[in-house]
């Protein structure tokens, strides 16, 4: 039995889509309750929902053997899994915004504003640059306008909530995809499961 863990959401939901069309279905995921653990003996495969964040602790811990993390969370939280897979989906990056009249002259200290603490402090780090980490965990997006900060490090999807907010992409970090992710040991002892699961997801998304 492989144990996968999967992010709960739209992200997660897509890609049980893509497993399922590997070979990997497991009806009783798609029926209407509160479960979060769903089994297929027959396919040899267990799923379970947690919150996106928690996939790379529970693959890390070997409560599951693989799962389907962010590069955002395995670049912040550098998990002690294996990166399998880019499976080309929850497209995003990692961006540096600010107000649109906003110029950095690196005068002075840059206050940053962000969750994202160890990505954004290696980013500024490679550029040498003096800064300031303000570690928040929501509503990023308010911080400049009520001038808590001068930009932010966040994920940007389209780019929607940074207009609404007069906010604007000033620098790219890195781009962001959904990752199968393995646990070490987990990888050792099923490893003919695990590479033939991710070989089959691979030919699937090309």
């Amino acid at each position: 039995m492989i144990n996968i863990a999967l992010p709960k959401g739209r992200l997660g939901e897509k890609i049980y889509e893509i497993f399922a069309k590997a070979g990997y279905e497991c009806p009783s995921i798609k029926e209407n309750n509160r479960k979060l653990i769903f089994e297929n003996p027959e396919k040899g495969v267990r799923y379970f929902w947690v919150k996106p964040s928690d996939v790379s602790i529970y693959v890390e811990r070997g409560a599951a053997d693989i799962g389907v993390c962010g590069k955002d969370i395995l670049v912040e939280y550098s998990p002690e899994v294996y990166e399998l897979l880019d499976l080309k989906t929850g497209v995003c990056r990692m961006a540096v915004a600010a107000k649109k009249d906003f110029y950095d002259d690196g005068q002075r200290t840059l206050k940053v504003a962000t969750k994202f603490v160890k990505a954004a402090k290696a980013y500024y780090a490679s550029k040498c640059r003096d800064i300031d980490i303000i570690q928040l965990n929501g509503s990023i997006e308010i911080a400049p306008i009520l001038g808590l900060s001068d930009v932010i490090v966040d994920i940007v999807e389209t780019g929607t909530t940074l207009k609404e907010n007069d906010l604007e992409v000033k620098e790219e970090i890195f781009p962001i995809s959904a990752r199968l992710i393995a646990n070490k040991a987990s990888f050792k002892f099923k490893t003919e499961e695990i590479e033939d699961l991710a070989k089959k997801v691979e030919t699937l998304i090309g």
